[in-house]
């Protein structure tokens, strides 16, 4: 049977022309038959239809491309055996680094320590670490003074040190599964090298800690919730309940697993499961971007480690790995508590901020070129380390040419003399990643350490003899910063030798200019200088500074406010650099005592960082402005900018509501913006949180000492128009505020004396303790008050010799002087001022006043 295709053919064949006659019609032969009948030629049809199916192929390819997943698709986190189908490599790296045993359940197979009976004593205090019923236990000081029994639930890390943890209250019923509550850490830990235990002292502090301080291990700085656990775990949520004061935390992981460095993974596991031919055309990966040779991801790479490694504050709690570092947190500057004045780490700070005041970073170095990203060890031993990076020609830098050492010698690693360590937590040697030059120049001048006299520590003549237990170099640097004049001498000889050394093989350093370094600069800040302004200014305006370093010197330039400074840090609001922008926004916010003709100016311009592309920028630039009229804010058109970043600045301290410190900035900022009543209520709640805290109770006496002035006005305008009952009926209310002062005025006074006892070289702990005499002495019988006052003249005093150029500190010695009328060490201390503010009109009368007073004898003008 024929086709219909052969049919319509056949039929087409036949078809008569009636043009022609079908008689006289020739028959056409079967060649002209068959290419009339052909029509389109095949290779055309073949070339059309190939064209068709690319044009329908790229359809789909494109549709396939262009399907996307919204740019606000929530990530959730999908836990490390969603990776490992992908990644087996590199999570059989990551088996047993220490990311991996971070934190983990006490169990046979993690506890490292020895519980089967050890002891330990610590000034006086015993414990005792055993088993009992299969778990792991410790008898030692509780949080109310008395030996108790208590378990220990989790452990942190392996090496060279382990630490305990014990969950003191549990989570409350109702709980989400799986949450942790308010859990301790203890101070009493394992040396895994030495395989003994030892007692892990807080920095400087060698004395028994009673159970109200903070440091002890019942305390809230050994609080794990608030202090660890965000960076030992995965995905951690604290969960605070204030009403109770009780926590809920909760964690995807019990480890620093997969998603803490590259963020939650549903995106990128949805997008590798799919049949897709790309990745998103929005979301990537669906992974922030850790690794290419872009800077923005080498920055990426940097601030995802630093969110654990950098000592910071946590702006937004929110952060997810790869997000902008100054949207959730803002990084500690050079401080003088924490980093000497050339930059060098004195405490710890976890990396980031020696870091990135090295070249190495500004060079576009990241971690993972020396630390395996998985294993978290360093990628080559010895100096492979820096010369696979450092290939100059041959013989320039590991060679004793260039650092005068035998070969393989420890002088001759490079680590050694660029990277020196410094040992905290008692056995934790951790290297400098500022990766400067030795610079034994400015150990003669400044007293910072280098890595020379660090090495040749042996050739010191240092009194052994009368600190046994010290070895280490930054031991006896923490003395000699301390006044040791003895360590002290010692270490400078060596310091001098180690100059000579230098100057010996490389040429003198007299040549190398003072700014080349910003330690002149910063040291003399430091020491409140008068002349350092200039240096500051200067510090600042260097583009081959480091950023932290040019942050470092606008913080301190608050300290010198004039027309010129100011308009320095007005220039730099708008730095590139989120460290700069802070740092100057703090320089500004106190505009009222600011040069009047420039006070507009700096109002604009601090209202134009409450829409920086920053948080942390944000959040300070709504600090600073909380105690404008809001009627100014409104005229400039930035009252809706001004609220939505204040109200980023109060979720920021709301969100750390277990600590009392961010109820007391709460306080000080409602007090900025006028609202007594809000400050009085987040003073309060601080106490309430931590009884034995600092600060909180001096701010809420000032409140309610001006609400006690004004209401006895109240009472005496009673009493003057004759209303009797109306005055009388204040009397209880007055009574019982003026009971409450004096009791809070007790309690913060104790608190004050625990902290200087501990910090007595500290010149602004002095100061407040010698502020709080006086008040308590203002408020007390005259017998008990003179013996306050003699106090307050002591802690003054003390405050003013710890730091001779503080202006704030000089006035008030000269201050308390001239009320105990010590007129001889009044003028002195008056004399003393006008050497720092000559010109100030205040002190000027003050002197005449001591003068008037005091005349001293003619002997005692010759001694002048």
């Amino acid at each position: 049977m024929a086709s219909r295709k052969q049919k319509r053919k056949q039929s087409s064949d036949s078809t008569p022309d009636p043009s022609v006659d079908s008689k006289s019609k020739s028959v056409p032969s079967k060649k002209a038959t068959r290419q009339k009948s052909q029509g389109i030629p095949r290779s055309v049809l073949a070339i059309g239809g190939g064209f068709l199916v690319l044009l329908v192929g790229m359809s789909l390819v494109g549709a396939d491309w262009y399907y996307a997943m919204p740019t606000d698709t929530p990530l959730k986190y999908v836990g490390r055996t969603s990776c490992i189908e992908c990644h087996q490599t590199q999570n059989h790296a990551w088996e047993g680094s220490d990311h991996d045993l971070a934190m983990d359940l006490a169990t046979e197979e993690t506890v490292l320590g020895n519980f089967d009976g050890a002891e330990i004593e610590h000034f006086g205090v015993k414990s005792r670490m055993f088993r009992q019923d299969g778990k792991y236990m410790i008898n030692t000081e509780g949080p109310d003074g008395t030996p108790q029994d208590f378990e220990i639930k989790y452990v942190f890390g392996v090496r060279p040190l382990q630490q305990y943890m014990v969950e003191m209250e549990p989570p409350t019923p109702g709980s989400a599964p799986g949450s942790i509550g308010r859990v301790q850490v203890l101070r009493v830990s394992w040396d895994t090298t030495k395989k003994e235990w030892f007692y892990l002292s807080p920095p400087d502090v060698n004395e028994k800690l009673s159970v109200d301080d903070p440091l002890h291990w019942t305390g809230r700085t050994q609080n794990w919730n608030h202090y660890c656990a965000d960076c030992h775990s995965t995905n951690v949520h604290k969960n605070f309940d204030l009403a109770t004061n009780t926590y809920h935390t909760t964690f995807s992981e019990i480890d620093v697993s997969c998603e803490t460095c590259h963020g939650p993974g549903s995106a990128h596991v949805e997008l590798a499961n799919a049949t897709s031919l790309f990745w998103d055309r929005n979301l990537g990966y669906g992974l922030k971007t850790l690794k290419g040779d872009t800077t923005e991801a080498q920055i990426n790479q940097v601030e995802t480690c630093a969110a654990c490694h950098s000592r910071r504050e946590v702006i937004c709690p929110t952060y997810q790995r790869g997000d902008n570092y100054y949207d959730q947190y803002s990084n500690e500057l050079l401080a003088p508590h924490t980093y000497y004045c050339d930059g060098q780490i004195m405490e710890e700070d976890y990396v980031y901020g020696s870091f990135i005041q090295s070249k190495m970073f500004h060079k576009g170095i990241r971690c993972t070129d020396c630390h395996d990203p998985h294993t978290a060890k360093i990628k080559f031993e010895g100096n492979l380390l820096c010369t696979s990076c450092h290939q100059h020609p041959a013989g320039k830098y590991d060679t004793s040419a260039h650092h005068f050492h035998a070969v393989g010698s420890t002088g001759a690693s490079c680590v050694e003399c660029h990277m020196p360590e410094t040992t905290y937590m008692e056995v934790d040697p951790r290297r400098d990643h500022s990766i400067r030059i030795p610079r034994p120049d400015l150990s003669v001048n400044l007293g910072t350490p280098n890595a020379c006299t660090k090495c040749h520590l042996d050739k010191a003549e240092l009194p052994r003899e009368e600190h046994p237990d010290i070895t280490r170099y930054d031991q006896w640097m923490t003395l000699a910063r301390n006044g040791d004049e003895k360590v002290r001498a010692a270490l400078a000889k060596v310091d001098q030798w180690a100059l000579e050394a230098v100057e010996k093989w490389y040429g003198p350093t007299s040549k190398v200019p003072k700014e080349e370094s910003f330690a002149y600069s910063l040291a003399h800040a430091w020491a409140n200088e008068p002349d350092a302004g200039s240096s500051l200014q200067k510090l600042v305006k260097d583009p081959n500074q480091a950023n932290i370093v040019r942050a470092s010197a606008m913080m301190y330039l608050q300290n010198y406010l004039n027309e010129d400074s100011v308009k320095t840090a007005l220039r730099y609001l708008s730095d590139d650099n989120p460290q700069v922008r802070i740092a100057a926004i703090d320089t500004l916010q106190e505009i009222r005592t600011l040069p009047r003709d420039l006070q507009g100016n700096v109002l604009d311009a601090l209202m134009n960082r409450l829409t920086d592309k920053e948080r942390a920028v944000r959040v300070q630039a709504a600090w600073a402005l909380a105690n404008q009229d809001p009627e100014a804010i409104k005229l400039r058109g930035k009252s809706e900018a001004f609220q939505r970043a204040l109200n980023e600045r109060i979720e920021q301290l709301e969100r750390d509501g277990d600590q009392p410190s961010s109820f007391l900035s709460l306080g000080v900022l409602y007090e900025r913006m006028g609202d007594i009543s809000k400050a009085e209520q987040a003073y309060r709640t601080a106490i309430r949180i931590d009884p034995n805290f600092t600060g909180p109770r001096s701010n809420l006496i000032n409140l309610l000492d001006v609400r006690q002035r004004q209401e006895e006005n109240e009472m005496r305008q009673l009493a003057v128009s004759r209303n009797r009952a109306g005055a009388e009926a204040m009397i209880p209310q007055l009574q019982k505020r003026a009971g409450e002062i004096a009791r809070l005025r007790f309690e913060e006074l104790k608190n004050i004396e625990r902290d200087v006892s501990q910090q007595p070289d500290f010149a602004p702990l002095q100061y407040q303790y010698g502020s709080a005499l006086f008040l308590a002495g203002r408020n007390a019988p005259p017998d008990i008050a003179a013996e306050l006052f003699a106090d307050a003249f002591t802690a003054y005093k003390k405050a003013k010799q710890l730091q001779p150029n503080s202006v704030q500190y000089a006035y008030m010695y000269a201050l308390i002087c001239q009320h105990l009328e010590r007129w001889e060490e009044g003028e002195q201390a008056v004399e003393d001022l006008l050497k720092l503010d000559p010109t100030n009109q205040e002190f000027l009368g003050l002197q005449q006043q001591m003068k008037a007073k005091y005349s001293p004898s003619q002997e005692q003008q010759q001694q002048r």
